[in-house]
């Protein structure tokens, strides 16, 4: 009878784990229940948070914190909760909605664990509940305590910190966290620093392309979790939760334009829009684009200038570059993305200043929008203020914005100097639905998950249907696999392939005209497929096998021989057999961590580049890479890593002794 018993609780353990979820709450399947205290029984338990405790029951999120979980809770005490009330010009917890009940409860939940020593300043790397991003800062408290400060407003509470539970971690704090409501341009309109950059916004009509909020046609329910195997890693990946849309702003304040320029007046910041437009556009510097009168033109220069100051993404400060600097060798290069902005065809460069010997007056450890400081140019750029003052909001429900110290134009030094190399940029920054939707950089990149793991404990990996990412076509599974160490991929995430796919994405616009390199990093696996490479739906030469490394006899790199340790004519040799067959060694500045240890690509045979070829391309222009399935060896998997877009001034040097550098 004992055996029976034993067997049918097999049985019914087998099926549960079968289970799954796609809500926006952790999946279930796994759930099972400690013997220790979880975190809905400390809110039971402890009187201090009777209020919080009820507007958790509410929510209908009280048993999901009685069960298996992995979450923090910063919850509010009671007298955090009266103030809020009293404030709100109501007297008790049932005088709120459910509706406000389930908002509250979300806010000051993140399902993932972190202690106050893993709260770096910037924004927690895992969004609330209420899918908002938490800013993390520090300071003292009133008894001259170190503390962590949330939203800038909120002290987690120092003696009480870092209590731990049997799911998570209780954070509790002093006042009670809000997310804005507003949409971006009604949270900017409330700034009065910026009063000059608002009358711009809506002189423009731009101020109407920052409304939108959420696909509600778009139903994750429709969509079963998605089980792979790429080289010995067992992942799932489920498809995102909403589908959201989010802006972020860089704005110059009224004294920087007044202080700098001499600007104070609509028609101020006009002429200097023209000054700075004309030479890149002369043939619009005349009507019917140029006049006060058709400043909702897009071709208007006052018009492209306030467009180039936004993003149709939410950047989060922490992620407008890699998150961690994770895989960057940050003494060698400053970690940067590039990004298309809502005036068309111009993208801007996003820098993080890191290393020493090119700081300039520019801050070590800042964000700076079209920087360029080496050698040859020193274009200090426009710094990214990562805070605004404490009595305006920042963060709205569809996009952030954030303070520049200096005018951001695409103008010519722009186009001709910071654009006039190498732009190298991860392939998940070409969907600003990643970011947006809290995708990009996901998760705890230390940690490695059990196969096919259902619980998200450490982040998810995601796929996308047909139709989510904007500008491209899917046919098959395209998935964005969460950063992780001991991977071989820039920035440690990646995205793959697999099915029978056929993938179309759209590429960024150059900066100037002429011929350019159009190149792939990627690791070489045995485990993966074939894939035919289009240019514009043309092909590009032959299928292109990743199982083949860059030391096979068809390549020819030589690995016996660490890079640093070759002579600068061995370098150069090489290089030039490589690129002569199009292909290029991994990065110098890029590596995979394995421990403490530093793989650099460069002298990793499995992390190169190809050059899918090589087009005289236009500004103006969008072109398109298409990657189709041919794979004949049972495999179907094919990694997309990051792409450079290299114009001829970089690759086409032919001077004796001179090439592009390794990194």
């Amino acid at each position: 009878m004992n055996g029976l018993k034993l067997a049918i609780l097999c049985i019914i353990a087998l099926m549960m784990t079968t289970i799954t979820s796609c809500s926006d709450d952790p999946d279930t399947s796994n759930y099972y229940t400690f013997k220790g205290e979880m975190m809905s029984e400390f809110l039971q338990k402890h009187t201090q948070f009777s209020e919080f405790s009820e507007i958790v029951t509410r929510a209908g999120l009280m048993d999901q914190l009685s069960a298996y979980g992995a979450y923090t809770c910063f919850a509010p005490t009671n007298t955090a909760i009266d103030t809020y009330l009293k404030a709100k010009g109501k007297s008790a917890v049932s005088d709120l909605t459910d509706a406000d009940c389930d908002t509250l409860a979300r806010t000051h939940l993140v399902a993932n664990m972190y202690s106050t020593s893993e709260m770096e300043d910037g924004v927690l790397t895992t969004a609330n509940m209420n899918k908002r991003y938490l800013e993390i800062s520090h300071g003292l408290d009133h008894d001259s305590n170190a503390v962590v400060i949330i939203n800038k407003s909120a002290d987690v509470i120092f003696s009480s910190q870092d209590d731990s539970v049997e799911n998570g971690i209780m954070q509790p704090v002093d006042v009670v966290l809000e997310s804005s409501s507003r949409m971006l341009p009604d949270l900017l309109k409330q700034n009065t620093r910026i009063k000059l950059f608002n009358l711009a916004l809506e002189a423009t009509g731009l101020k109407d392309s920052l409304y939108k909020y959420k696909d509600n046609n778009y139903n994750a329910d429709q969509y079963e979790r998605y089980s792979y195997t790429s080289h010995v890693n067992k992942e799932t990946a489920t498809a995102p939760d909403q589908h959201l849309y989010g802006f972020t702003a860089f704005v110059e304040t009224d004294s920087v334009l007044a202080n700098k320029y001499g600007i104070t007046t609509l028609q101020q910041l006009y002429n200097k829009a023209c000054e700075l437009y004309d030479p890149i556009y002369p043939e619009d510097a005349t009507a019917p684009y140029h006049s006060m009168d058709s400043l909702t033109n897009r071709k208007n220069p006052l018009n492209r200038f306030i467009a180039y100051h936004l993003l149709d993404r939410t950047g989060y400060w922490n992620y407008l570059t890699c998150r961690a600097n994770l895989s960057i060798e940050t003494t060698l290069v400053n970690p940067c993305e590039w990004y298309e902005t809502m005036s068309p065809h111009e993208i801007i460069k996003v820098e993080k200043l890191t290393v020493n010997k090119y700081i300039g007056v520019g801050t070590k450890g800042q964000l700076y929008i079209n920087r360029r400081y080496d050698a040859n140019y020193q274009v200090e750029g426009s710094m990214i203020e990562r805070s605004i003052e404490t009595q305006y909001e920042q963060q709205a429900a569809n996009g952030i914005y954030y303070y520049i110290d200096d005018i951001m134009a695409f103008d010519k030094t722009t186009r001709d100097e910071v654009c006039n190399c190498r732009i190298r940029f991860d392939i998940s920054t070409l969907f600003p639905e990643l970011m947006t939707n809290s995708i990009r950089g996901n998760g705890d990149y230390t940690q490695q998950d059990p196969d096919y793991d259902e619980t998200a404990k450490y982040g998810r990996n995601y796929y996308f249907p047909d139709g989510y990412l904007k500008n491209v076509k899917v046919n098959g599974y395209f998935i964005y696999r969460r950063p992780h160490n001991y991977y071989d991929c820039y920035e440690g995430d990646e995205m793959n392939m697999f099915g029978d796919y056929d993938i179309t994405f759209r590429l960024p616009s150059v900066p100037v005209e002429g011929d350019y390199q159009i190149r792939m990093g990627y690791a070489q696996e045995s485990t993966r497929g074939i894939g035919q490479v289009y240019f514009d739906n043309k092909p590009q030469g032959i299928p292109l096998d990743m199982t083949v490394s860059s030391s096979d006899a068809s390549i020819g790199a030589d690995y016996t021989t660490a890079w640093a340790s070759m002579t600068s004519d061995e370098k150069v040799a090489e290089r030039k057999s490589l690129k002569n067959k199009g292909y290029y060694r991994g990065p110098a500045s890029v590596y995979r961590l394995s421990g403490s240890t530093h793989y650099l690509f460069v002298n990793e045979a499995g992390t190169f580049r190809i050059v899918f070829c090589t087009v005289h391309i236009t500004p103006g222009e969008y072109h398109t890479l298409r990657v189709r399935n041919v794979s004949t060896n049972g495999s179907t998997e094919f990694m997309l890593d990051y792409l450079e877009m290299v114009p001829k001034s970089v690759y086409g040097i032919t001077d004796e002794g001179q090439t592009e550098d390794d990194l």
